[in-house]
């Protein structure tokens, strides 16, 4: 049996923190775990440049709000759930993704949470687990599923790196240059096509001739 693992930002939906850099003029919250490979580094930065604008929670589900899914993305969606199963596995939080899930149909979806002050400021966040991709593709694996897996960040590399067969989708020129064992797609039906292809390479590792 075989699970596919799959980011949400960049892959289903476009990225927060750039239509939020977009909504406030705010150019340094353009930086996302394209750019920045820590992600407390990168998170640090955000929750520092939110307290300098004043901004809160509200501020930022205001522009989720508005956000609806990549051209192509809910039909895809649809056409992957009806044949596989999908866990989408993020770096979002719980209070950012419940417009977004409602958009897509609620996939199952794996991610953090933010610390929240008594007046909506963003205090802080939680990671489920350090290295949760991993992780969550590890478990998996240990249930005996083969995971196929495809992200566009650096954030997404070690679920790469640890499933049965794994490609990037419309990553940035840095991520392929550091990582170019892995395929790149740039449609919905290369996605498709790299996981038949996963799916033929993982049958054959099963059942050897």
């Amino acid at each position: 049996m075989h699970i596919i693992c799959s980011d949400l930002e960049g892959v289903f939906i476009p990225e927060i923190w750039i239509n939020v850099a977009e909504k406030t003029g705010i150019n340094d919250l353009r930086l996302t775990t394209r750019d920045i490979s820590d992600y407390d580094v990168l998170m640090q930065k955000r929750l520092s440049i939110l307290d300098e604008h004043n901004l809160k929670l509200k501020d930022i589900q205001d522009v989720i709000a508005t956000i609806d899914p990549l051209d192509g993305a809910l039909e895809f969606l649809d056409e992957l759930r009806a044949s596989h199963q999908l866990i989408v596995v993020s770096d979002t939080f719980v209070e950012f993704a419940g417009p977004l899930m409602e958009k897509l149909r609620r996939p199952t979806l794996f991610c953090n949470s933010l610390e929240v002050a008594p007046d909506g400021r963003i205090a802080g966040y939680r990671l489920r687990q350090e290295d949760g991709k991993k992780k969550t593709t590890l478990a998996l694996q240990g249930l005996n599923y083969h995971v196929i897996a495809f992200g566009d960040s650096y954030n997404d590399i070690s679920m790469l790196q640890t499933a049965d067969a794994a490609f990037l989708f419309r990553p940035p020129d840095n991520v392929i240059e550091q990582f170019p064992e892995f395929p790149v797609t740039r449609t919905y039906a290369e996605v498709k096509q790299e996981i038949d292809r996963g799916l033929d390479t993982i049958a054959r590792t099963a059942c050897p001739n």
